[in-house]
């Protein structure tokens, strides 16, 4: 991946108002994948303590569009058009891990896909898979 394309994403990342406040990062970034990493915050709970499926799909579609977009030529930008999401387990412990990556690549439309996992006591658990299509705008 060009230098270039890199400091658009990470510039993008830093500028998603929604991912600062899940106190979300991402932590990993190369041609097709990227890792975000979010804590489970109490603001992003629901009601039975367990992280919300928000903030998985949150991160989990950010991901995968990161990983879009990191295939992309300088200019271009990406928009999610769908993404489904199935939800494995409860979101239990003190974070949760969202890999993205590409399945195919196209002009008009972009396949990709994310796991997201929750770390309880250093232990991953897969708790989602989103899979979607991007747009290259």
């Amino acid at each position: 991946m060009s230098p270039d394309i890199e400091q658009k994403i990470r510039r993008s990342f830093a500028a998603q108002a929604m991912m600062t406040t899940l106190g979300a990062r991402l932590v990993a970034l190369s041609d097709g994948a990227t890792v975000i990493e979010a804590p489970i915050l109490p603001g992003s709970r629901q009601q039975h303590g367990f992280g919300h499926a928000g903030l998985t799909f949150a991160i989990g579609d950010s991901a995968a569009g990161y990983a879009a977009l990191s295939l992309m030529a300088d200019g271009a930008e990406v928009l999610t058009t769908e993404m489904k999401i199935n939800l494995l387990a409860p979101a239990q412990g003190e974070r949760l891990i969202a890999r993205g990556r590409v399945i195919k690549p196209g002009r008009r439309l972009v396949i990709v896909q994310a796991d997201v996992y929750a770390v309880q006591d250093g232990v991953e658990t897969h708790i989602a898979l989103l899979t979607g299509t991007m747009i290259p705008i």
